[in-house]
């Protein structure tokens, strides 16, 4: 199985990332790195690896740099390993690649993740379990608020191993990228009716309510205050991410009623 799998990142100023995730890949013949014209050392620390072939290609959206990644980079293996840049696969998970023997009807693999704050691992996130290696013929990407949503057919099956969610980037990067992809979700919040919703989007939609109720869910409902620093630190962030998109929706609302 690991010789029918090509590892596929998306890369844009990942230097902190990008070599840790790497050395887990050195299993893989053939790794994909689509980069958006990074300006720090992304390439330079990916052209290391002798297995990586690069390609740069301008940011239009997510979904358009994956779909260019699945379709056009001569990716000649059944399966893709789709991976963030702060993922980083643990033993237990390259082992597990190993034993797969997936039958006819299974078209996809589902994984959870181990949160990590500044390499520390907390108890639990909110962030869902991604489907992360498929067959690449049957996949294709669209764009769903500020990421992407794979489309497969097939059925979808779960594995046992977690990977690691370890982004190391500056506090600055990750407040410039939440109110990048906030603005996108506040967009596709205003767009759909209310009732069209799930309850989460719902919640969200209010404004004032999900921020504070998104601290006091990761830090008692989660139980990240037993996790100490990084547990208060996992949950401001979250507060801050709903904060964020909570603004965004506001700065709507009074565009709107300008308008009127």
């Amino acid at each position: 199985m690991m010789g029918n799998i090509t590892p596929v990142l998306l890369t844009y100023n990942e230097a902190p990332n990008i070599g840790r995730g790497l050395e887990k890949l050195s299993w893989a013949v053939d790794i994909i790195i689509v980069d958006s014209y990074s300006q720090d050392e992304t390439v330079s620390i990916a052209k290391k690896f002798p297995n990586v072939r690069l390609f740069q290609r301008k940011f239009v959206s997510h979904a358009a740099q994956w779909n260019f990644a699945l379709k056009e980079t001569g990716i000649n293996t059944e399966w893709v390993l789709a991976l963030d840049s702060d993922y980083i696969l643990t033993d237990d998970f390259i082992e597990e690649l190993k034993e797969l023997h997936p039958d006819a009807e299974t078209s996809g693999y589902r994984s959870h993740f181990t949160y990590c704050i500044m390499g520390r691992p907390i108890r639990a996130s909110v962030y869902p379990p991604v489907t992360v290696l498929y067959r690449r013929q049957l996949a294709a990407y669209i764009q769903d608020g500020h990421t992407q949503r794979l489309t497969i057919s097939g059925r979808i099956a779960d594995l046992n191993s977690a990977i690691m969610h370890d982004d190391r980037k500056p506090l600055t990067d990750w407040l410039l990228s939440q109110d990048r992809y906030m603005k996108l979700e506040a967009d596709k919040l205003s767009s759909v009716n209310f009732c069209d919703l799930d309850w989460a989007d719902r919640v969200r939609k209010l404004r004032i309510v999900s921020p504070v109720a998104m601290f006091f869910y990761c830090l008692f409902i989660k139980g990240l205050v037993l996790d100490g620093l990084a547990g208060f630190y996992y949950s401001f962030q979250r507060m801050m991410t709903e904060l964020i998109l909570s603004l965004h929706l506001i700065q709507l609302d009074f565009k709107k009623f300008h308008k009127k």
